[in-house]
């Protein structure tokens, strides 16, 4: 019996492929050092290897506006840097009150958190055509679902294992890869989460984010890193693979 508010498995997740037996494309992620998972890092979230790294950070919001993070920090008299932490920013000593929702805001500048989650599909939708331009493969990407998102019951479905995380594999090209949120949901319907993990088929990069984080973080090459940093519309950082992670 499945659980109120849930869903058989599909074959379809948006508009990408559910794989169902042959997790081989992914298994590389799972290829940890002994005793050493990363969990809590970059290359954790992410994964090991890359020349660069980049975090790109979830805007705020105000109304349906969004709000970068550095036009925040100047209301408060501070600043943004490659490891700085929502919360801090807003001052707060942890992350337990801004994740409650109770945390006043800025009138005027902000009144809703960073989305924490996977990547937003706003930010997404910025991501793939930058992204598109550093693989051979953009047609043929890899996408990996926490299978504790609540839309659908994956129980007994085949998984692969990142720090902390089991994920559902699933298939398509990189244009998809946004296409589980809605284009225009209904607001009494939770939209489905967009895949933590992206990866084309020659591994030129990786894109990945988390139920619990505001940012994405992105490895790949010394020059995908800084085609994203200069991207117009993405508040982006350069930051290493042992970086702790928000």
């Amino acid at each position: 019996m499945y659980l109120v508010d849930q869903y058989p498995p599909p074959s379809l997740y948006g508009r990408l492929r559910v794989e169902r037996r042959d997790l081989a494309p992914a298994r590389w992620l799972e290829q940890r050092p002994p005793h050493d998972d990363g969990f809590g890092t970059v290359a954790g979230v992410c994964a090991p290897g890359f020349d660069a790294y980049a975090r790109i950070l979830h805007p705020a919001l105000l109304g349906a506006d969004l709000v970068r993070w550095d036009k925040v920090a100047t209301a408060y008299g501070r600043s943004v840097s490659a490891g700085t932490r929502w919360h801090e920013l807003i001052g707060l000593d942890d992350r337990s009150p801004y994740r409650n929702d109770d945390t006043p805001a800025v009138p005027g500048l902000w009144d809703e958190h960073p989305h924490e989650g996977p990547t937003p599909a706003y930010v997404a939708r910025i991501l793939i055509p930058v992204l598109s331009r550093h693989t051979r493969t953009p047609d043929r990407c890899w996408f990996g679902l926490w299978e504790g998102y609540g839309t659908s019951n994956w129980d007994g479905f085949p998984v692969f294992r990142t720090p902390g995380r089991d994920e559902i594999l699933l298939a398509g090209p990189l244009d998809d890869a946004a296409s589980p949120a809605w284009p225009a949901g209904d607001p009494d319907e939770a939209a489905p989460e967009i895949p933590d993990l992206w990866w084309p088929d020659d591994r030129a990069w990786c894109v990945a984010g988390d139920v619990d984080l505001v940012s994405t973080y992105v490895g790949g090459s010394a020059a995908c890193v800084a085609d994203l940093l200069a991207t117009p519309g993405l508040e982006a950082y350069e930051i290493d693979e042992t970086s702790a992670v928000d």
